[in-house]
Order: structure tokens, then sequence, then C-alpha cells
């Protein structure tokens, strides 16, 4: 379990792909990330992994089938950078909101403008995320906790970065067309599925 604040922004150090294996090695320094053990988990991007080596400042994950299957972690190449945050602990402060590091599906990046001190985004989201997604609500875009600040069209949210958010994550960096990682909120999946078993509401196909 994460909270949506990133710990460190790391880089993609080395590529391992093959047909049946990716395995990815990530450069990263900084307190927050001293300490780091094998079998912990940590999420990149938002994506919960499982470090199986590590040295001194660096880490390597695999990622496997299931996980290719909903992130873009197929695309990455070496020098990318990646947000990094490491699972939250029993008493800590949650200063984003609960965030499983399950990946939902891969959003797109439609438009990016500043508006006074703020960076608007708006980003086309997975049909499934779209469906527990409601105005002032949370949602995480590459790991990152933020707010909706807007619904501009049917399958597109709005989040407007603070100038913190865009000097210490990857998401000060992107631009329309990018692509990026995207959790829909915990509560509301808990929600939908309590309707649906009571069969309050229908169940679609393409549900994440």
């Amino acid at each position: 379990m994460f909270t949506g604040i990133v710990s460190a922004v790391g880089a993609v150090a080395a590529v391992d792909r093959t047909e049946d294996r990716l395995s990815l090695r990530i450069e990263a320094s900084g307190e927050s990330l001293d300490g780091l053990e094998l079998g912990e988990s940590i999420a990149v991007d938002g994506a919960c992994l499982t470090i199986v080596r590590t040295g001194p400042g660096w880490f390597q994950v695999d990622a496997v089938v299931t996980t290719r299957g909903r992130t873009r972690f197929g695309e990455v190449d070496v020098g990318d950078p990646v947000n990094l945050a490491r699972a939250m602990a029993v008493g800590d402060r949650v200063g984003g909101h609960f965030v499983q590091g399950h990946v939902d599906g891969v959003g797109e990046v439609r438009s990016v403008r500043p508006e006074a001190d703020a960076l608007l985004l708006d980003v086309a989201i997975p049909q499934g995320v779209q469906d527990v997604t409601v105005l002032h609500g949370s949602i995480t875009l590459n790991g990152v906790s933020l707010t909706v600040n807007a619904i501009p069209a049917p399958g597109t949210i709005q989040v407007a970065l603070i100038p913190y958010t865009r000097d210490h994550t990857t998401l000060g960096q992107v631009q329309a067309g990018d692509r990026v990682h995207v959790e829909g909120d915990m509560l509301g999946k808990f929600v939908r599925q309590l309707l649906r078993d009571r069969g309050l509401i229908a169940a679609q196909g393409n549900d994440i």
C-alpha cells in the first residue's frame, strides 16, 4: 500500500527485455531510499514491484506478463525517468490517498497548459477508471496522488499540478501525447462492486 507521495525520481539504467521477461535496473539516490531490501515492495511510476536485486544507488525489479499488459513498461528505455515511492509504514501520515500500486491501465495526455501558478493536464483515461472517478475525487498518475480538478469531457479528466509536484516528479515534463499509468480510486472500485453484487448496476466488459 502506498500514498501517492513520490519519494524520489530515479532513472532506468538498464533494460533486460526478452520475449518472456522484462527486468529493469533503476538508479536512484536520497535518504528516502536508504536501506532498500530484497523482497521489498516499491512503486515504480505507480506500479507495485518487488526488489529482486539491490546495491548502492540502484535496485532491480521484474515486470511479469500481467504487469506488462496493464502498463507501458514494455516501452521504457535506458535514461527514462521514473517516479519512485516506498510502501507506507503503519503510523505514517497519509499525505495523499490510499494507493494500491495496481495500475489499472494507461492514459494519454491530451493537453498541457499553464494557468497562473498551476499546470493543467487533460488526460484521457480508460473506461474502467472513468466509472470510478468523480469530480474532486482522487486519481493516481504515474504514481502521483492527484485531485480530479475537472471532467472536461467523457473519458477525460483534468488535474492541476502545483510547482512542488512539477519539480519533484516526472509529471512536470509530460507533453501532449505522452502515455501515463493510471490507477483509479480504490474506494470507488469497492462501491461499484458492492452495487453490482446487489444488482443495482450492471457489469461492463472492460472493467478494471
